[in-house]
């Protein structure tokens, strides 16, 4: 969106007037848009002061292309400066600049990750490189303007107020590799910084490229075949390999076809940890979270815009998105609409709360209605199935053990199931705990997890003597913290407790499971008791006015499969039950595997 564009000689004269901030201002207003506060409008004034300064030169022609608080397309992010033009051949060239008031920062050891004071306080913040360099990409992989019109990109940033006896920090050798691909400039280097523009934009363009760009329809440029949307549906049960073979799609798609591909999930736990481990890959943050997205992305999005957008965990989408649940229709329809091909991994038996919607019928009734045909194939079925087991050491028949078992449903597996799967019930949950402790000293890819029968005051708690979970034999613990997005990989989060909101789509080698009181084993029967829950559950929320006992029961029964089914090699148990741990501890001994 182009939110200010104007010459570079119309820019000084705004700049030079005072009366650029006023202009944005009342850019922002016009386009329906919001500018943070009181501090946003005077790093305006101070760095675009600082900007003008660098272009007031005859060497750069008057006609150059500015843009101001350029936001790329279908994303929230902006550009603080763009300048456009030709080289000596006529190429034509973007800038993207990158705006720092910054006097100093503190060089970390995180790739890609500098301490500044911002926003009133120190913080770890992206590089400033990192964030011109992820803009660049952006444009690249997401715009086909700049494929098609050969449009040269240049991320740089201009770090104005930043003391050259501190360069050392913001040029930390672990910084050289981005720095190469998108150069900073600091204060008392006006000269360098007109130079490195005079590379690229030594003549105004002969067109509007910025206009260009904005109306750049997003990549690929060359359309499918045909014009028929098309949905995939594609079951598969815990472990079977969705999110693996979802996630090799998305590489497939992006990589190799060069096609417009997004990975989708409800859940933010997978997305969180794709963010982290793919960081460390030198990809910037800016450019994973504009291939892995929340659900609840698609409201506004304009029809067919993406070639692909596959979505993991369907069956957790809701019908509304955002914090209030009070924006767009309906999520699977939204992704449907958007996108020429759908794909969606599902399993109707991991709906665990009151507002997942995702069925196959559900799916199948919005690809009538958005006009998209379902992939058959050629027997006639239109859905595809996952049967293969690579979780659980590829035992197909512990899940159909767990089915019996949580009497889900009757399997033939009453006696158990082959493969060489460590299954463990316990007496002692402390016991469990330095057993699963051991094993996490491996890898660090052993994690507890639990029911959520337990209240979570620690949540807003710097106490550190508060617990969430107290069980008997002086166990106590935390639910995982608030304050990391990554518990599952997190190096010290091995003592906090996740739950099926942190757990759901993500894998361990070994996982302890704290099965509450809302699984009860009474009268020969294994029986659910919604009421166990904590208060502060959002997972039946809604049942208190409107009561489904169907519903519920699914839902808790369905919760404790999905957290028995998060170990790729062993699932340890404690049951706050003493009935239904013995109850389970029988159903162990009746077969060859190792028990405590």
């Amino acid at each position: 969106m182009l939110i200010y564009v104007c010459t570079k000689a119309q820019f000084l004269k705004d700049v030079s007037s005072g009366r650029i901030v006023s202009i944005l201002e009342e850019a922002f207003r016009r386009k329906g848009l919001l500018h943070d506060n009181d501090r946003e409008s005077t790093a305006w004034e101070n760095s675009l002061s600082a900007v003008a300064n660098v272009l007031n030169t005859k060497e750069l022609p008057n006609d150059l292309q500015i843009a101001v608080e350029y936001q790329i397309p279908q994303t929230s992010k902006r550009v603080d400066l763009v300048i456009a033009g030709e080289d000596i051949e006529s190429r034509p060239h973007l800038i993207l600049v990158e705006l720092k008031q910054w006097t100093e920062a503190l060089e970390t050891r995180q790739l890609g990750i500098v301490k500044a004071f911002t926003g009133g306080q120190i913080r770890a913040v992206a590089h400033p490189s990192y964030q011109a360099f992820s803009y660049a990409k952006t444009l690249e992989n997401f715009n086909t303007a700049i494929q098609e019109h050969q449009i040269g990109l240049h991320p740089c940033a201009y770090l104005h107020n930043y003391s050259p006896s501190k360069r050392e920090q913001i040029f930390a050798s672990q910084y050289q590799e981005v720095l190469d691909a998108a150069p900073v400039f600091i204060k008392r280097e006006e000269t360098k910084f007109r130079k490195y523009l005079l590379q690229w934009v030594q003549r105004p363009p002969r067109e509007d490229i910025l206009k260009t760009v904005d109306q750049g329809e997003i990549r690929p440029s060359k359309a499918l075949q045909d014009d028929q949307k098309r949905t995939i549906i594609i079951e598969g049960g815990p472990g079977t390999g969705k999110s693996v073979v979802a996630v090799r799609l998305l590489v497939e798609l992006i990589s190799r076809r060069g096609r417009n591909a997004q990975y989708v999930t409800k859940n933010a736990a997978p997305r969180n940890v794709y963010f982290k481990e793919l960081r460390q890959e030198q990809y910037t943050l800016e450019y994973i979270k504009n291939l892995f997205k929340g659900s609840g992305s698609y409201v506004n999005c304009p029809k067919n815009a993406f070639d692909c957008l596959i979505a993991d965990e369907a069956h957790r989408l809701n019908e509304k998105s955002g914090m209030y649940r009070s924006k767009g229709e309906n999520q699977i329809k939204e992704i449907i609409a958007a996108a020429k091909v759908s794909v969606f991994f599902i399993d109707e038996d991991q709906i665990v709360t009151t507002s997942d919607i995702g069925s196959v019928d559900e799916i199948k009734k919005w690809a009538r209605k958005c006009g998209s045909q379902l992939f058959r194939l050629e027997g006639g079925e239109d859905t595809l199935k996952l049967t293969s087991q690579f979780r659980c050491n590829g035992s197909e028949g512990y899940i159909s053990f767990l089915n019996d078992v949580l009497e889900i449903s009757s399997t033939a597996n009453y006696d158990g199931f082959d493969g060489d799967y460590e299954i463990r019930v316990y007496e002692d949950v402390c016991q469990m705990r330095e057993d699963l402790r051991q094993k996490n000293l491996i890898n660090n890819k052993a994690r507890m997890v639990a029911g959520y029968c337990y209240p979570w005051p620690s949540k807003n708690s710097n106490d550190p003597s508060i617990y969430d979970i107290e069980l008997e034999g002086a166990f106590r613990a935390r639910w995982n913290f608030n304050s990391t997005d990554t518990w599952a990989i997190d190096s010290d989060s091995f003592d906090q407790v996740g739950c099926i909101h942190t757990a759901q789509g993500l894998e361990f080698d070994y996982v302890g499971v704290i099965i509450g009181l809302d699984l009860r084993y009474e009268n020969g029967h294994v029986i659910t008791d919604p009421s166990k829950r904590a208060k502060s559950d959002q997972s039946l929320r809604g049942l208190k006015k409107r009561p489904n006992p169907e519903l519920a029961d699914r839902i808790v029964r369905n919760t404790y499969k999905v957290l028995l089914t998060r170990g790729q090699k062993g699932c340890y148990i404690y049951c706050q039950d003493p009935a239904l741990r013995d109850y389970m501890k029988k159903r162990i001994e009746k077969m060859n595997l190792p028990e405590a």
